[in-house]
């Protein structure tokens, strides 16, 4: 329930109504005091009840008038109407019922006659106040004329009802007088506040033009200074104490926002400028993302929001906000609020709307300005990427120059040269440029595969041991050469069998080392290392770390060094080599097999290239590595070597394998240990120790082996003798042998096993060493020999002589038949002429006239053909044939298609399948590998051996 004063204000003074309106208001209230106080006087002084109903009736009468008023907005008829009833026909009739003008109704005909002046104008108010003056003439006519008409009234009566007629209509003319100065006091009060309302919008409008200039006219380098001076600019103009930009984003399927640019006026409150820094709508102001997307604002002092709004907003100081959503490209962007600190204050809709001006105007500045930043970032990448571009081609352009000068220039002298001996040295450099040569090439490849998206893995299961194997005999001699200490060692719950792509997976870890091998020093240290760190289901993700002690990396180095074209510096090939390419096929290889690289380095502090490959456990199918046919717990192992990690690494093996084993750090030790057991069975012997280098310890081993075995031949044959070692001495060496081999002979060295030392090796040596794996071996002999393949044909469809020469030459010791075809054309040609002969054939694809796809699709349309003439004729023999009846099912014998092997440089997955659809049956790539070449054969010929 409001106050009397309020709703005094409200219906009468407030601009909700229109003045019409207030007026009708503002004398019906009137009216309704003068007619309640009338009523309840006369009542008192005996007027009767029927007077008092009277007056009663007109007090329900003014009231139900007012409230229609109020309530249904009447219009200009309806209040006229209203006007004339109440004037011009109540009244005349309380004017008789109360004594004529003996009665107080004086006052209120005055009251009608100031309605009709304040309510209407022009000729309705000289229609109306003619009709209320004749009206009222009428009245008092009829009531001197004619005195029976009027009610009787007593002296008292006569007398309180002049008093109140005088009191009720001074009431209401000093009622209407209060009225007419406070609307004009009102009006005159609004003027001014609107005055300074536009001075203020003035100053607004100013201020946003301000910004936008200042916006408009901002640079790049010092847009984030101007921006705050915009939001100052607006913070000073509105009269707040914060403003901050508020942009959205999406993490997570959550819808947030995050305050991205804030000004604080520290001078005016002390509020930290670390207030709310991000939140997620849904959580934090679940209400505000409804309305801000919808467009509309949030505005007013924080008590008038929900508790869970203040909950949030009140702790940052904040009394009253202003909260103007911001729509880029009809995407809600985000928002700017505007958080006053020490007034409690609603914001005008105006200063709303031209704040939302200025929010849009900063906004698009913001846009703006990410986006020259962008520009201007791709313009340097694609500088950048330019200038990577020039030198890598410039790289290329030296990588594959030098290996083809070796080439032509060895090529020159071999062919000068008389001395098989100078020949055969060419020959060697040439086959090293070539390697060299094609790596390149194969790196050229495999990028342009990635950059094709075409770069696939080939799924197999692998020994993961042997890959690493493989994969460090590539690097060896290098590691020898520059006189580097290599390790390598990996977890021992590593599956001996993996399911991945073991020659991409080597790829990435022979193109790690290989960096390590040349930027590290001569005589540094080089660790390979792999460790597996879980295991989900079938599948385990495995760590490989290769970590060196060379020149490391720096910061702004590690940076470039995976990007495409990219290398450490662009010196660094010149120096050291290479493509540039490899560290980004290798972080391709990887991401492929669902792990990351990265790399952790310091200038001048050596370099970790580590990454994690996700691989499937594969069915052990493993043997014991040592064979069961030996009392291992009787064999005695002695490891010599002066690194601790090596002596350590042999004493993990030995235990693993049940073998006793004593290490010792020098050729001393070893013999005092000698001297004091007694003799191994095996000795594993470092060539490189300080003091007496393993040379020499194996040809003391062998001569205190040789003196025993004297001594021994003095004593009878019956006699008692110590027990005679027959000992085999195995030197360790990350060497080539070939460089200590003599030498080693000569000292009684046995056999030789390179460093880094893997279990499978140590247990294969340990094995033939004692004779058990003679079988074996002997197996593996025998399927190093060539195949032979001899009685078998094939046709080689190739174009280029030079290829047909070199297939020709490698594959004759295996006594194949092989006719070759220049094109398509001649070898469907020859092939149509003796079908029988061939066994299988080899195709190029691209050749001239008929290239090998077409070749392929006419072969298979001839085959096909001919198997329909051999059932017609078998069908014919047997007297089946009908008209009509071309191929009883019944009686045909498909012909057996020919093995078409495609042999070509379109290596991609698409060319293979390509190759497959054309109806060939296999393929193999070129360079060609011969081993894989010899695979195919094996598959699709007969051996004669």
């Amino acid at each position: 329930m409001k106050k009397p004063k309020d709703f005094i204000y409200h219906y009468v003074f407030s601009d909700e109504y229109p003045l019409n309106q207030r007026i009708l208001n503002m004398i019906g209230m009137v009216g309704l005091c003068a007619v309640g106080i009338t009523a309840v006087g006369r009542y008192l002084i005996g007027f009767g009840a029927f007077m008092s109903l009277v007056m009663l009736g007109m007090l329900i009468v003014l009231g139900l008038l007012l409230y229609m008023g109020n309530r249904y907005r009447m219009s200009w008829p309806t209040v006229w109407g209203l006007l004339i009833f109440l004037g011009d026909i109540l009244f005349p009739i309380t004017f008789f019922l109360i004594g004529g003008a003996n009665g107080g109704m004086s006052a209120f005909f005055v009251m009608s006659m100031v309605c009709v002046f304040m309510i209407c104008r022009g000729r309705v108010l000289i229609v109306l106040l003619g009709l209320h003056i004749a009206v009222i003439a009428a009245c008092y006519y009829a009531g001197y004329h004619n005195p029976a008409l009027l009610g009787a009234l007593t002296p008292v009566q006569q007398l309180f009802d002049g008093i109140l007629s005088i009191m009720v209509g001074g009431f209401f003319i000093g009622t209407v007088v209060k009225f007419q100065n406070k609307i004009y006091y009102l009006e005159e009060q609004k003027v001014a506040d609107a005055g300074k309302e536009l001075v203020r919008q003035d100053k607004m409008l100013h201020a946003v033009n301000d910004t936008a200039e200042i916006l408009l006219t901002a640079d790049a380098e010092n847009f984030e200074k101007v921006l705050q001076q915009s939001m100052g600019i607006l913070a000073h103009c509105v009269d707040v104490d914060h403003v901050c930009i508020w942009k959205n984003f999406i993490r997570e399927n959550k819808f947030g926002c995050t305050r991205i640019y804030l000004w604080d006026d520290e001078g005016r409150n002390g509020v930290e400028s670390s207030v709310l820094m991000e939140f997620m709508y849904n959580e934090t102001l679940p209400l505000w993302e409804e309305r801000l997307s919808g467009g509309k604002s949030i505005s007013g002092p924080i008590r008038n929001f929900q508790a869970e709004e203040q909950e949030v907003l009140k702790p940052y100081g904040m009394i009253s906000i202003l909260v103007i959503p911001v729509f880029l490209q009809d995407q809600f962007w985000g928002f700017i609020s505007f958080d006053d600190c020490h007034n409690d204050r609603e914001f005008p809709p105006v200063e709303e709307s031209i704040m939302r001006s200025g929010s849009l105007l900063m906004v698009n500045a913001i846009a703006r300005n990410e986006m020259t930043h962008s520009l201007i970032q791709a313009r340097e990448e694609a500088l950048s990427s330019a200038r990577a571009k020039s030198d890598f081609l410039a790289n290329m352009s030296h990588e594959m120059r030098t290996p083809m000068n070796a080439i032509t220039g060895m090529t020159a002298i071999a062919k000068g040269t008389p001395d098989a001996e100078r020949k055969d040295y060419c020959l060697n450099k040439i086959e090293d440029a070539s390697t060299h040569l094609l790596g390149v090439i194969n790196d050229i490849l495999d990028m342009s595969k990635i950059e094709a998206n075409k770069f696939e893995l080939s799924i197999e299961r692998f020994n993961f041991e042997k890959m690493l194997q493989k994969t460090v005999n590539v690097v060896n001699f290098r590691v020898e050469e520059r006189q580097q200490k290599f390790y390598v060692n990996f977890d021992k719950r590593i599956p001996h069998y993996l399911i991945g792509d073991d020659q991409r997976l080597a790829q990435v870890i022979t193109n790690l080392l290989s960096n390590a091998v040349k930027f590290t020093p001569e005589q540094g240290t080089i660790r390979l290392e792999a460790q597996m760190l879980n295991e989900e289901g079938s599948f385990i993700t495995i760590q490989f770390k290769v970590i060196d002690s060379g020149i490391g990396i720096s910061a702004e180095q590690q940076s470039r060094l995976f990007h495409y074209f990219e290398q450490a510096e662009s010196g660094t090939s010149r120096k050291f080599g290479g493509t540039g390419l490899g560290l980004t096929i290798s972080k391709r290889i990887v991401e492929m097999m669902g792990g990351k690289i990265w790399i952790e380095s310091e200038l001048g502090e050596g370099a970790t290239f580590a990454f994690t490959v996700q691989v499937e456990r594969g069915a052990s199918g493993e043997e014991s590595r040592l064979s069961p046919g030996v009392n291992w717990s009787n064999i005695r192992i002695l490891a010599v070597d002066d690194a601790l990690e090596t002596r350590t690494y042999f004493k993990n093996i030995a235990e693993q394998f049940g073998i006793f084993c004593d290490t010792a750090e020098g050729g001393e030790q070893a013999l005092e240990l000698i001297n004091t057991k007694g003799g191994y069975n095996i000795y594993f012997v470092d060539w490189k120790m300080p003091g007496m280098d393993g040379v020499e310890l194996s040809r003391r081993i062998k001569e205190k082996e040789s003196r025993t075995a004297e001594v021994q031949s003095l004593f009878p044959p019956n006699s008692a003798k110590l027990p005679l070692t027959k000992s085999v001495v195995i030197m360790i060496s990350a060497a080539e042998w070939t460089v200590i081999e003599k030498e080693a002979k000569e000292a009684g060295v046995d056999k030789f096993l390179s460093k880094p030392l893997f279990p499978s090796a140590i247990a294969d040596c340990i094995n033939e060493c004692l004779g058990v794996d003679n079988l074996r071996a002997a197996e593996e002999t025998d399927a190093k020999q060539v195949d032979k393949f001899e009685g078998s044909c094939i046709l080689l469809v190739e174009d280029v002589e030079i290829n047909q020469e070199i297939i020709l030459a490698l594959l004759e010791p295996t006594l194949l038949e092989i006719d070759c075809a220049a094109n398509g054309v001649q070898a469907v040609e020859m092939f149509n002429a003796a079908p029988e002969k061939y066994d299988a054939i080899f195709m190029d694809v691209q050749m001239p006239k008929m290239d090998g796809y077409e070749a392929t699709r006419k072969i298979r349309e001839f085959e096909a053909a001919r198997a329909q003439e051999k059932a017609m004729e078998k069908a014919m023999e047997f007297g089946q044939a009908t008209e009509g009846c071309k191929t009883p099912k019944q009686l045909s014998e498909p012909v057996k298609p020919v093995p078409i092997i495609a042999m070509t440089a379109n290596v991609f997955r698409e060319d293979v399948e390509k190759c497959i659809a054309a109806g060939m049956n296999d393929h193999v790539g070129k360079p060609l590998d011969f081993d894989d070449v010899f695979t195919k054969l094996r598959m699709y010929l007969r051996k004669t051996n």
